[in-house]
């Protein structure tokens, strides 16, 4: 799985998970259970992952969405 967002925004994260969902893409997002540990404040930054092999069509789709300033930098 690669990373592309790392935030603690619910709207944000269900938002790209829908993007991802209609283009087929297998995304997960992973830290959601932290909340238990941290006392349910959401302070702790839950990450969005996706398939390795389709995360350049992923990051596109976000980018043209308008969450360009959310993704992690891309790997070089």
């Amino acid at each position: 799985m690669h990373e592309l967002i790392r935030t603690n925004d619910p709207v944000l994260l269900s938002f790209a998970e829908s993007l991802m969902k209609d283009a087929g893409i297998h995304c997960f997002i992973a830290d959601q259970a932290m909340s238990i540990l941290e006392g349910s404040l959401g302070m702790l930054p839950r990450r969005f992952l996706v398939e390795e092999a389709r995360a350049d069509q992923a990051r596109r789709i976000l980018i043209d969405a308008g969450l360009g300033d959310e993704l992690r930098p891309a790997k070089t």
